[in-house]
């Protein structure tokens, strides 16, 4: 994506974003895995169903392998972005403003948690991360 056409904050938090829609495609995973594995038979006297799916498996195999390939461009495209992130991270001046835009952008923290770990309130902790985000958006715009 275009640095430009996003805030410096919504560039910021695609990672996060991209890392969300990995978890969640890895317990879709899971779950075909579960669903694949899952032996199940009924016994009945009743013949069969002749529309029944007999390619279920394969079908289930299949969509695993896709989820799996998607994962694997997901991934990709996450490394790349923390890279891009990391740099402007890395540019940054003031160590207390990596550290803050470090815990939120690449850890994920809650913005609690990261008072927190760094002993301040909220409210200075916002304004930190106010005048972070202007720094990185001072850098972004001289790169581009």
């Amino acid at each position: 994506m275009n640095k430009q056409t996003l805030s410096v904050k919504d560039y910021l938090s695609q990672a996060y974003r991209i890392d969300r829609r990995i978890n969640s495609k890895i317990e879709q995973v899971s779950s075909l895995h579960e669903l694949a594995t899952k032996a199940t038979s009924t016994l009945s006297d009743v013949p069969p169903s002749s529309t029944r799916n007999t390619h279920r498996m394969e079908d289930i195999i299949c969509k695993i392998m896709d989820l799996e390939a998607e994962i694997h461009t997901d991934i990709d495209s996450l490394v790349d972005l923390k890279r891009e992130i990391v740099a402007i991270i890395k540019a940054v001046s003031n160590p207390e403003y990596q550290t803050i835009l470090e815990l939120r952008y690449l850890c994920f923290k809650p913005w609690e948690q990261i008072a927190v770990d760094m002993s301040y309130s909220i409210h200075h902790l916002y304004k930190m991360h106010n005048a972070a985000l202007e720094v990185c958006a001072g850098l972004i715009k001289r790169d581009t």
